[in-house]
């Protein structure tokens, strides 16, 4: 007979201790495998990217963007994504605007067309409700934008619309009439801009607020303002990481495309079926990684010549390069208009900035003009650059 213990078997007591025993080490090996998200990027100096959604009270994005932050350098980039940016959408199945994939699908699908859209991963994305984020702008003492104008102005629903100029720090009901408000005056470009504007505001008042925002205690009331796909304590590490970001040097960027009305709305549809964007978003964040000053220190500033008989190549890249960032002065054509090889002259000496220019447009034909003190020159411009019969409105071939 077996031996019992109370009436059980002790071959059974043993196997119910095995198997306990069993659970206890899978429960550990669950938890010590457990990827930090946070953590993981930090610890690889990768470049951390996060979807930031403003929703309205009917859930549709009011406006839409992504950071790129580099920690090491506390060096950042905003992609603008404005909402009627238009394509053939995977997870709608039609052509549509992009803002349409977030109404009808939600977060998730969404996230994954940015990531489509700018050709890199986008592995964290926070939605805040404007009611949430009038909240969240009252807690940071209010935001910091610029309103170039005074604003008196009535909604088509009768609200009136109050706001003084200059450099100004709104409340949170002042910030929700900032993001509201539309003149006759205004294009989308203005109304665009001001929606980055909001977003480096918030940004600058994480940074200079980061002892009050991000302590344990203190993030419990911030942490039910956002919806993110990672944990209440993941996500205040990250924006206790994101809050050492050099606000005044954020660059800023958006979709530059053509506007075509498609079923009764007018969508952007970006240039070159999307892949310009992807190439302004790999330079911009190839830039954030580099030890010198020189690659984000300004915006350059370029003239453009067009020394072919392509009738508005000039104007085209002009577009282009404003696309990827570039303030472009003036375009004109060249002395010449049989030039074979594209150049571009380097008017202030920075040969770092040159090639990334050269690097966008693939022309490594270089040459340093010979000025001493630019500001004694007559150049306004940073790089010229001479548009050849072997550029094909996108690259020099």
């Amino acid at each position: 007979m077996k031996p019992r213990v109370y009436g059980v078997d002790k071959s059974m007591l043993f196997l119910i201790a095995i198997f306990l025993l069993l659970v206890i080490i899978f429960v550990i090996l669950v938890f010590a495998t457990q990827s930090d998200p946070v953590a993981d990027v930090i610890r690889n100096e990768q470049i951390i990217k996060i979807l930031f959604v403003l929703e309205d009270e009917h859930h549709e994005a009011i406006f839409t963007t992504v950071l790129g932050y580099y920690p090491r350098l506390r060096r950042g980039v905003l992609y603008d994504i404005p909402g009627n940016t238009g394509a053939i959408y995977a997870s709608l199945g039609r052509v549509d605007r992009i803002d349409a994939v977030y109404r009808e699908q939600g977060i998730e699908p969404y996230r994954l067309e940015i990531e489509r859209l700018l050709g890199q991963e986008v592995p964290f994305s926070v939605v805040i409700t404007i009611d949430a984020f009038v909240q969240l702008a009252d807690y940071l003492g209010g935001l910091r934008v610029f309103v170039p104008s005074p604003i008196d102005a009535v909604s088509e629903h009768g609200e009136r619309w109050l706001l003084p100029s200059g450099a100004v720090t709104l409340d949170g009901d002042k910030v929700r009439t900032y993001l509201s408000y539309t003149t006759e005056e205004d294009s989308l470009a203005d109304i665009q801009e001001r929606k980055q504007n909001t977003m480096l505001a918030v940004l600058s008042a994480f940074s200079e607020n980061e002892t009050l925002l991000f302590s344990k205690k203190a993030f419990r009331s911030l942490a039910p303002l956002f919806n993110a796909n990672i944990s209440s304590d993941d996500l205040r590490r990250l924006f206790e990481v994101v809050a050492q970001i050099d606000a005044e040097r954020i660059i800023t960027t958006t979709i530059i495309g053509s506007s075509r009305v498609v079923d009764g709305q007018t969508l952007l549809f970006p240039l070159y079926d999307g892949q310009l964007f992807k190439d302004s978003v790999k330079q911009t964040l190839s830039s954030l990684l580099s030890t010198s000053d020189t690659a984000l220190n300004r915006v350059y500033v370029l003239e453009i010549q067009n020394g072919t008989m392509v009738q508005g190549l000039a104007h085209n890249t002009s577009t282009l390069l404003q696309g990827a960032g570039y303030d472009v002065l003036t375009t004109r054509n060249a002395e010449r208009m049989d030039i074979e090889h594209t150049v571009i002259i380097d008017h202030i000496g920075n040969r770092e900035a040159s090639e990334s220019l050269g690097n966008f447009i693939n022309c490594t034909n270089i040459v340093a003009d010979e000025i001493s003190d630019v500001s004694d020159s007559d150049f306004q411009v940073d790089f010229t650059i001479i548009l050849g019969s072997d550029f094909d409105g996108r690259y020099v071939r």
